[in-house]
Protein backbone atom coordinates (compact mmCIF):
# COMPACT_ATOMS: atom_id res chain seq x y z
CA UNK A 1 0.00 0.00 0.00
CA UNK A 2 1.63 3.23 -1.17
CA UNK A 3 1.21 6.87 0.72
CA UNK A 4 0.44 9.86 -1.22
CA UNK A 5 0.18 13.39 -0.21
CA UNK A 6 -2.52 15.65 -0.10
CA UNK A 7 -0.99 19.02 -1.36
CA UNK A 8 -2.66 22.44 -0.69
CA UNK A 9 -3.29 24.02 -4.10
CA UNK A 10 -2.83 27.20 -5.65
CA UNK A 11 -6.08 28.60 -6.05
CA UNK A 12 -5.04 32.14 -8.21
CA UNK A 13 -1.69 33.23 -9.35
CA UNK A 14 -1.01 35.76 -6.36
CA UNK A 15 -2.65 33.09 -3.69
CA UNK A 16 0.67 31.92 -1.80
CA UNK A 17 -1.35 30.45 1.75
CA UNK A 18 -4.72 28.95 2.61
CA UNK A 19 -6.90 28.77 5.93
CA UNK A 20 -7.94 25.62 6.81
CA UNK A 21 -11.94 26.01 7.53
CA UNK A 22 -13.21 22.52 8.03
CA UNK A 23 -11.35 18.98 7.65
CA UNK A 24 -14.43 16.99 5.90
CA UNK A 25 -13.02 13.29 6.77
CA UNK A 26 -11.01 12.25 9.88
CA UNK A 27 -7.74 9.93 10.18
CA UNK A 28 -9.06 6.40 9.22
CA UNK A 29 -12.06 7.59 6.85
CA UNK A 30 -12.07 6.10 3.27
CA UNK A 31 -12.01 8.84 0.56
CA UNK A 32 -12.84 8.45 -2.86
CA UNK A 33 -11.27 10.27 -6.01
CA UNK A 34 -12.67 13.85 -6.69
CA UNK A 35 -14.58 13.53 -3.16
CA UNK A 36 -14.11 16.61 -1.04
CA UNK A 37 -11.53 16.53 1.75
CA UNK A 38 -11.53 19.79 3.45
CA UNK A 39 -12.81 23.23 3.33
CA UNK A 40 -10.35 26.42 2.89
CA UNK A 41 -10.22 30.16 2.46
CA UNK A 42 -8.05 32.60 0.73
CA UNK A 43 -8.61 36.03 0.55
CA UNK A 44 -10.20 35.84 -2.78
CA UNK A 45 -12.39 32.61 -2.23
CA UNK A 46 -13.50 29.55 -0.25
CA UNK A 47 -13.55 26.23 -2.02
CA UNK A 48 -13.22 22.33 -1.12
CA UNK A 49 -10.10 20.15 -1.97
CA UNK A 50 -11.07 16.79 -3.42
CA UNK A 51 -8.71 14.16 -3.15
CA UNK A 52 -6.87 13.19 -6.67
CA UNK A 53 -6.64 9.59 -5.20
CA UNK A 54 -8.86 6.75 -3.78
CA UNK A 55 -7.43 5.90 -0.46
CA UNK A 56 -7.59 6.01 3.05
CA UNK A 57 -6.80 9.32 5.54
CA UNK A 58 -3.85 8.18 7.26
CA UNK A 59 -2.65 11.10 8.79
CA UNK A 60 -3.74 14.84 8.74
CA UNK A 61 -1.01 17.05 9.11
CA UNK A 62 -2.68 20.50 9.86
CA UNK A 63 -5.48 21.73 12.06
CA UNK A 64 -8.61 23.78 11.69
CA UNK A 65 -7.62 27.65 11.44
CA UNK A 66 -3.67 26.97 10.51
CA UNK A 67 -2.18 28.92 7.72
CA UNK A 68 -0.52 26.84 5.43
CA UNK A 69 1.18 27.85 2.38
CA UNK A 70 0.37 27.11 -1.39
CA UNK A 71 2.53 23.69 -1.79
CA UNK A 72 2.70 21.95 1.35
CA UNK A 73 1.44 18.80 2.22
CA UNK A 74 -1.72 18.91 4.03
CA UNK A 75 -2.85 15.10 4.68
CA UNK A 76 -1.18 11.81 3.79
CA UNK A 77 -3.74 9.23 1.63
CA UNK A 78 -2.46 5.19 1.64
CA UNK A 79 -3.98 4.01 -1.65
CA UNK A 80 -3.55 0.98 -3.59
CA UNK A 81 -3.34 3.00 -6.94
CA UNK A 82 -0.68 3.88 -8.42
CA UNK A 83 -0.02 7.56 -8.25
CA UNK A 84 -2.36 8.54 -11.07
CA UNK A 85 -4.19 11.64 -10.53
CA UNK A 86 -7.88 11.58 -12.05
CA UNK A 87 -8.29 13.99 -15.33
CA UNK A 88 -10.91 16.09 -13.95
CA UNK A 89 -8.67 17.32 -10.79
CA UNK A 90 -6.30 19.86 -11.51
CA UNK A 91 -3.68 20.42 -8.86
CA UNK A 92 -1.37 22.70 -9.58
CA UNK A 93 2.61 21.96 -9.95
CA UNK A 94 4.45 24.21 -7.32
CA UNK A 95 8.05 24.46 -7.76
CA UNK A 96 10.06 23.74 -4.16
CA UNK A 97 13.61 23.65 -3.18
CA UNK A 98 15.04 20.67 -1.21
CA UNK A 99 12.11 18.42 -0.14
CA UNK A 100 11.44 18.82 3.35
CA UNK A 101 11.45 15.98 5.60
CA UNK A 102 7.49 14.96 6.59
CA UNK A 103 8.82 15.16 10.44
CA UNK A 104 9.73 18.98 9.78
CA UNK A 105 6.55 20.05 9.46
CA UNK A 106 4.89 21.93 12.31
CA UNK A 107 1.37 22.39 12.10
CA UNK A 108 1.67 24.82 15.65
CA UNK A 109 4.19 27.09 14.71
CA UNK A 110 1.78 28.37 11.40
CA UNK A 111 0.03 31.06 12.78
CA UNK A 112 -3.80 31.30 12.37
CA UNK A 113 -5.84 34.63 11.62
CA UNK A 114 -7.14 36.60 14.28
CA UNK A 115 -10.28 35.66 16.14
CA UNK A 116 -13.00 38.46 17.80
CA UNK A 117 -13.14 39.00 21.27
CA UNK A 118 -15.65 36.16 21.40
CA UNK A 119 -13.25 33.48 20.46
CA UNK A 120 -15.07 33.26 16.83
CA UNK A 121 -13.23 32.80 13.85
CA UNK A 122 -12.66 34.15 10.68
CA UNK A 123 -11.53 33.25 7.36
CA UNK A 124 -8.75 35.88 5.29
CA UNK A 125 -11.63 36.24 2.99
CA UNK A 126 -13.78 37.28 5.93
CA UNK A 127 -11.10 39.79 7.25
CA UNK A 128 -9.93 41.39 4.22
CA UNK A 129 -13.82 41.89 3.03
CA UNK A 130 -14.24 43.74 6.59
CA UNK A 131 -11.14 46.40 6.08
CA UNK A 132 -11.95 46.99 2.83
CA UNK A 133 -15.61 48.12 3.76
CA UNK A 134 -14.41 49.80 7.26
CA UNK A 135 -15.77 47.06 9.43
CA UNK A 136 -14.36 46.83 12.92
CA UNK A 137 -13.91 43.88 14.47
CA UNK A 138 -16.13 45.16 17.49
CA UNK A 139 -18.71 45.23 14.82
CA UNK A 140 -17.65 41.99 12.85
CA UNK A 141 -18.46 40.69 16.23
CA UNK A 142 -22.12 41.42 15.86
CA UNK A 143 -23.01 39.93 12.48
CA UNK A 144 -24.95 36.76 12.68
CA UNK A 145 -22.89 34.09 11.21
CA UNK A 146 -24.36 31.10 9.38
CA UNK A 147 -21.64 28.65 8.91
CA UNK A 148 -20.45 26.16 10.71
CA UNK A 149 -20.56 26.98 14.67
CA UNK A 150 -21.95 30.34 13.86
CA UNK A 151 -18.83 31.35 11.34
CA UNK A 152 -19.54 34.44 9.30
CA UNK A 153 -19.35 33.72 5.67
CA UNK A 154 -18.72 35.41 2.73
CA UNK A 155 -22.72 35.77 2.26
CA UNK A 156 -23.42 37.01 5.70
CA UNK A 157 -20.83 39.25 5.64
CA UNK A 158 -21.85 40.89 1.75
CA UNK A 159 -25.34 40.91 2.77
CA UNK A 160 -24.51 43.01 6.20
CA UNK A 161 -22.63 45.68 4.08
CA UNK A 162 -25.60 46.04 1.82
CA UNK A 163 -27.86 46.42 4.41
CA UNK A 164 -25.84 48.48 6.10
CA UNK A 165 -25.39 50.78 3.05
CA UNK A 166 -29.08 50.60 2.25
CA UNK A 167 -29.78 52.03 5.49
CA UNK A 168 -27.37 54.81 5.72
CA UNK A 169 -28.14 58.58 4.33
CA UNK A 170 -27.35 59.00 1.31
CA UNK A 171 -26.15 62.73 1.78
CA UNK A 172 -22.99 61.62 3.44
CA UNK A 173 -20.98 59.08 2.46
CA UNK A 174 -19.17 57.21 5.10
CA UNK A 175 -15.50 57.81 5.28
CA UNK A 176 -13.57 55.18 6.30
CA UNK A 177 -10.82 54.58 9.39
CA UNK A 178 -7.28 55.52 8.86
CA UNK A 179 -5.92 52.03 9.09
CA UNK A 180 -8.11 51.35 6.25
CA UNK A 181 -7.25 54.24 3.82
CA UNK A 182 -3.60 53.61 4.45
CA UNK A 183 -4.01 49.89 2.67
CA UNK A 184 -6.46 50.91 -0.35
CA UNK A 185 -3.84 51.49 -3.35
CA UNK A 186 -3.87 55.04 -4.71
CA UNK A 187 -6.09 54.31 -8.10
CA UNK A 188 -6.87 57.66 -9.36
CA UNK A 189 -5.01 61.55 -9.22
CA UNK A 190 -7.26 63.39 -5.74
CA UNK A 191 -9.86 65.47 -6.66
CA UNK A 192 -9.51 69.11 -7.06
CA UNK A 193 -10.68 70.50 -3.97
CA UNK A 194 -14.00 72.38 -3.57
CA UNK A 195 -15.44 75.00 -1.13
CA UNK A 196 -16.62 73.12 2.27
CA UNK A 197 -19.98 72.51 2.85
CA UNK A 198 -22.68 70.13 2.42
CA UNK A 199 -22.38 67.58 -1.09
CA UNK A 200 -24.14 69.45 -3.88
CA UNK A 201 -28.01 68.32 -4.38
CA UNK A 202 -26.79 67.56 -8.33
CA UNK A 203 -24.64 65.07 -7.94
CA UNK A 204 -24.10 61.42 -6.37
CA UNK A 205 -21.31 59.68 -4.98
CA UNK A 206 -21.09 55.99 -5.45
CA UNK A 207 -18.52 54.22 -3.59
CA UNK A 208 -16.95 51.20 -5.90
CA UNK A 209 -17.36 47.81 -4.62
CA UNK A 210 -14.47 45.47 -4.27
CA UNK A 211 -14.40 44.27 -7.87
CA UNK A 212 -14.43 47.88 -9.55
CA UNK A 213 -11.62 48.81 -7.21
CA UNK A 214 -9.51 45.84 -8.06
CA UNK A 215 -10.00 46.54 -11.59
CA UNK A 216 -9.26 49.87 -11.18
CA UNK A 217 -5.90 48.97 -9.40
CA UNK A 218 -5.04 46.45 -12.29
CA UNK A 219 -5.50 48.52 -15.10
CA UNK A 220 -3.54 51.32 -13.57
CA UNK A 221 -0.86 48.75 -12.93
CA UNK A 222 -0.99 47.65 -17.02
CA UNK A 223 -0.62 51.05 -18.00
CA UNK A 224 2.24 52.56 -15.57
CA UNK A 225 3.82 48.82 -16.25
CA UNK A 226 3.58 48.58 -19.92
CA UNK A 227 4.30 51.45 -22.89
CA UNK A 228 0.94 50.70 -25.14
CA UNK A 229 0.55 51.24 -28.55
CA UNK A 230 -2.33 50.38 -30.66
CA UNK A 231 -2.80 49.36 -34.42
CA UNK A 232 -5.63 49.51 -36.40
CA UNK A 233 -6.96 47.54 -39.40
CA UNK A 234 -10.12 46.51 -41.46
CA UNK A 235 -11.66 43.81 -42.42
CA UNK A 236 -13.64 42.42 -45.10
CA UNK A 237 -15.41 39.95 -43.28
CA UNK A 238 -18.19 39.16 -45.53
CA UNK A 239 -17.49 35.62 -46.11
CA UNK A 240 -17.28 34.34 -42.40
CA UNK A 241 -20.96 36.10 -42.12
CA UNK A 242 -22.40 34.62 -44.84
CA UNK A 243 -21.15 31.19 -43.93
CA UNK A 244 -22.21 31.83 -40.03
CA UNK A 245 -25.29 32.58 -40.94
CA UNK A 246 -25.86 29.50 -43.59
CA UNK A 247 -24.85 26.79 -41.13
CA UNK A 248 -25.88 28.39 -37.66
CA UNK A 249 -29.03 26.52 -37.31
CA UNK A 250 -27.45 23.20 -38.29
CA UNK A 251 -24.97 23.49 -35.78
CA UNK A 252 -26.87 24.25 -32.95
CA UNK A 253 -29.07 21.43 -33.95
CA UNK A 254 -26.22 18.73 -34.46
CA UNK A 255 -24.03 20.49 -31.49
CA UNK A 256 -26.69 21.84 -29.10
CA UNK A 257 -24.94 25.17 -29.15
CA UNK A 258 -24.85 28.47 -30.75
CA UNK A 259 -22.85 29.53 -32.87
CA UNK A 260 -21.24 33.02 -32.56
CA UNK A 261 -18.59 35.15 -33.99
CA UNK A 262 -16.14 34.96 -30.57
CA UNK A 263 -14.89 31.08 -31.17
CA UNK A 264 -14.76 32.44 -35.29
CA UNK A 265 -12.14 35.23 -34.06
CA UNK A 266 -10.46 33.09 -30.97
CA UNK A 267 -9.92 30.63 -34.01
CA UNK A 268 -8.27 33.33 -36.21
CA UNK A 269 -6.60 34.59 -32.97
CA UNK A 270 -4.60 31.35 -32.61
CA UNK A 271 -3.63 30.71 -35.91
CA UNK A 272 -1.84 34.21 -36.29
CA UNK A 273 -0.19 33.51 -32.79
CA UNK A 274 1.84 30.48 -34.13
CA UNK A 275 2.74 32.54 -37.25
CA UNK A 276 3.91 35.25 -34.69
CA UNK A 277 4.82 33.52 -31.72
CA UNK A 278 6.68 36.41 -29.75
CA UNK A 279 2.98 38.06 -28.90
CA UNK A 280 2.08 35.17 -27.02
CA UNK A 281 4.83 36.24 -24.18
CA UNK A 282 5.34 37.95 -20.73
CA UNK A 283 8.16 40.29 -20.07
CA UNK A 284 10.55 39.96 -16.48
CA UNK A 285 12.47 42.57 -16.28
CA UNK A 286 15.02 42.13 -19.16
CA UNK A 287 14.21 38.75 -19.69
CA UNK A 288 10.83 37.88 -22.37
CA UNK A 289 9.46 34.88 -21.37
CA UNK A 290 7.58 33.84 -24.31
CA UNK A 291 5.28 30.95 -23.85
CA UNK A 292 4.31 27.54 -25.54
CA UNK A 293 1.12 27.07 -24.57
CA UNK A 294 -1.73 29.14 -25.88
CA UNK A 295 -4.40 30.10 -23.46
CA UNK A 296 -6.87 32.76 -24.64
CA UNK A 297 -8.57 35.12 -22.52
CA UNK A 298 -11.92 36.43 -23.18
CA UNK A 299 -13.15 39.56 -21.83
CA UNK A 300 -16.96 39.17 -20.22
CA UNK A 301 -19.32 41.84 -18.81
CA UNK A 302 -20.87 40.81 -16.05
CA UNK A 303 -24.49 41.91 -14.99
CA UNK A 304 -23.84 44.12 -12.40
CA UNK A 305 -21.39 45.79 -15.03
CA UNK A 306 -17.86 44.73 -13.72
CA UNK A 307 -15.17 42.70 -16.13
CA UNK A 308 -14.14 39.15 -15.70
CA UNK A 309 -11.52 37.25 -18.08
CA UNK A 310 -12.18 33.41 -18.68
CA UNK A 311 -9.87 32.03 -20.08
CA UNK A 312 -9.75 28.91 -22.74
CA UNK A 313 -6.85 26.83 -21.84
CA UNK A 314 -4.83 25.13 -24.90
CA UNK A 315 -7.05 27.06 -27.24
CA UNK A 316 -4.94 26.07 -29.84
CA UNK A 317 -5.80 21.95 -29.21
CA UNK A 318 -9.31 22.77 -29.49
CA UNK A 319 -11.62 22.55 -32.71
CA UNK A 320 -14.64 25.09 -33.67
CA UNK A 321 -16.75 22.92 -31.73
CA UNK A 322 -14.67 22.87 -28.61
CA UNK A 323 -13.72 26.32 -28.99
CA UNK A 324 -17.68 27.27 -29.06
CA UNK A 325 -18.44 24.90 -26.15
CA UNK A 326 -15.94 26.65 -24.05
CA UNK A 327 -16.81 30.10 -24.90
CA UNK A 328 -20.08 29.19 -24.10
CA UNK A 329 -19.79 27.73 -21.30
CA UNK A 330 -17.49 29.87 -19.87
CA UNK A 331 -19.72 33.29 -20.79
CA UNK A 332 -22.88 31.27 -18.94
CA UNK A 333 -20.80 30.03 -15.60
CA UNK A 334 -18.88 33.84 -15.89
CA UNK A 335 -22.20 35.79 -15.77
CA UNK A 336 -23.52 33.74 -13.03
CA UNK A 337 -20.58 34.16 -10.99
CA UNK A 338 -19.83 30.44 -10.82
CA UNK A 339 -16.06 30.39 -12.33
CA UNK A 340 -13.36 28.71 -10.45
CA UNK A 341 -10.15 30.56 -9.25
CA UNK A 342 -7.82 28.40 -11.81
CA UNK A 343 -10.68 29.25 -14.83
CA UNK A 344 -9.68 33.42 -14.94
CA UNK A 345 -5.73 32.76 -14.62
CA UNK A 346 -2.83 31.34 -17.01
CA UNK A 347 -3.79 33.62 -19.86
CA UNK A 348 -1.10 34.52 -22.51
CA UNK A 349 -3.57 36.61 -24.76
CA UNK A 350 -6.60 38.71 -24.83
CA UNK A 351 -9.52 38.76 -26.97
CA UNK A 352 -12.14 41.96 -26.40
CA UNK A 353 -15.23 42.57 -28.57
CA UNK A 354 -16.63 46.15 -28.08
CA UNK A 355 -18.83 45.52 -31.07
CA UNK A 356 -20.97 43.52 -28.82
CA UNK A 357 -21.62 47.07 -27.75
CA UNK A 358 -21.77 48.68 -31.25
CA UNK A 359 -18.96 50.25 -30.93
CA UNK A 360 -16.85 50.26 -34.43
CA UNK A 361 -13.75 50.25 -32.64
CA UNK A 362 -11.60 50.54 -29.28
CA UNK A 363 -8.11 50.74 -27.93
CA UNK A 364 -8.04 48.23 -25.12
CA UNK A 365 -6.00 47.68 -22.25
CA UNK A 366 -3.44 45.03 -21.46
CA UNK A 367 -3.87 42.54 -19.52
CA UNK A 368 -1.30 41.75 -17.56
CA UNK A 369 1.37 40.14 -17.33
CA UNK A 370 0.63 38.92 -21.40
CA UNK A 371 2.00 41.61 -24.14
CA UNK A 372 -1.08 41.94 -26.38
CA UNK A 373 -4.70 42.44 -26.47
CA UNK A 374 -7.04 42.96 -29.40
CA UNK A 375 -10.75 44.63 -29.57
CA UNK A 376 -13.05 43.69 -32.42
CA UNK A 377 -15.68 46.06 -33.39
CA UNK A 378 -19.01 45.91 -34.57
CA UNK A 379 -19.87 44.66 -38.27
CA UNK A 380 -21.43 46.67 -40.02
CA UNK A 381 -22.55 46.67 -44.08
CA UNK A 382 -21.16 49.74 -46.15
CA UNK A 383 -20.09 49.93 -49.55
CA UNK A 384 -16.69 48.81 -50.92
CA UNK A 385 -14.71 49.11 -53.68
CA UNK A 386 -13.65 45.31 -55.05
CA UNK A 387 -11.41 44.65 -57.84
CA UNK A 388 -12.77 42.23 -60.37
CA UNK A 389 -10.50 40.85 -63.67
CA UNK A 390 -13.61 43.29 -65.41
CA UNK A 391 -12.52 46.27 -63.36
CA UNK A 392 -13.39 47.68 -59.93
CA UNK A 393 -16.80 48.01 -58.56
CA UNK A 394 -18.40 49.22 -56.06
CA UNK A 395 -20.41 46.73 -53.55
CA UNK A 396 -22.14 45.99 -50.05
CA UNK A 397 -19.81 44.54 -47.73
CA UNK A 398 -19.46 43.16 -44.17
CA UNK A 399 -16.85 45.16 -42.49
CA UNK A 400 -14.80 45.17 -39.12
CA UNK A 401 -12.21 46.86 -37.13
CA UNK A 402 -9.61 45.29 -35.56
CA UNK A 403 -7.14 47.19 -32.76
CA UNK A 404 -4.17 45.37 -30.95
CA UNK A 405 -2.64 47.10 -28.11
CA UNK A 406 0.65 45.90 -27.58
CA UNK A 407 3.42 46.41 -25.38
CA UNK A 408 6.10 48.75 -27.01
CA UNK A 409 9.29 47.08 -24.35
CA UNK A 410 9.01 44.04 -26.85
CA UNK A 411 6.61 44.49 -29.31
CA UNK A 412 7.39 47.03 -32.16
CA UNK A 413 5.12 48.05 -34.84
CA UNK A 414 6.32 46.24 -37.20
CA UNK A 415 5.63 43.33 -35.09
CA UNK A 416 2.34 44.32 -33.67
CA UNK A 417 0.88 45.36 -37.02
CA UNK A 418 1.89 42.25 -39.18
CA UNK A 419 0.24 40.47 -36.58
CA UNK A 420 -2.78 42.35 -36.64
CA UNK A 421 -3.23 42.13 -40.37
CA UNK A 422 -2.52 38.54 -39.82
CA UNK A 423 -5.76 37.73 -37.95
CA UNK A 424 -7.27 39.89 -40.46
CA UNK A 425 -6.72 38.22 -43.23
CA UNK A 426 -7.46 34.64 -41.69
CA UNK A 427 -10.75 36.58 -41.23
CA UNK A 428 -11.28 38.07 -44.60
CA UNK A 429 -10.32 34.51 -46.69
CA UNK A 430 -12.31 32.42 -44.52
CA UNK A 431 -13.72 29.38 -47.17
CA UNK A 432 -17.55 29.89 -47.43
CA UNK A 433 -17.88 26.33 -48.28
CA UNK A 434 -16.50 25.12 -45.07
CA UNK A 435 -18.81 22.08 -43.66
CA UNK A 436 -19.40 22.03 -40.03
Amino acid sequence: MAEVELIMPKMGESIMEATILKWLKKEGDPVRVDEPVVEIATDKVDSEVPSPYAGVITKILYKVNDVVPVGKPIAIIATTEEKEVAPTVEVPFVPQATPEPKSEIKPATVSAPPAGNGGRFYSPLVLNIARSEGISMAELEHIPGTGEGGRVTKKDILNYIKNKNASAPQEAPAVSAAPVVREEPTLLPPAPEQSTGEPSEQVEIIEMDRVRRLIAEHMVHSKRTAPHVTSFVEADVTNLVLWREKVKEAFETREGEKLTFTPLFIEAIVKAIKDFPLINASVDGTRIIRKKEINIGMATALPNGNLIVPVIKHADQLNLVGLTREVNDLARRARAQQLKPHEIEGGTFTLTNVGIFGNLMGTPIINQPQVAILATGAIRKRPAVLETPQGDVIAIRHMMFLSLSYDHRIIDGALGGSFLRRVADYLENFDVNRTI
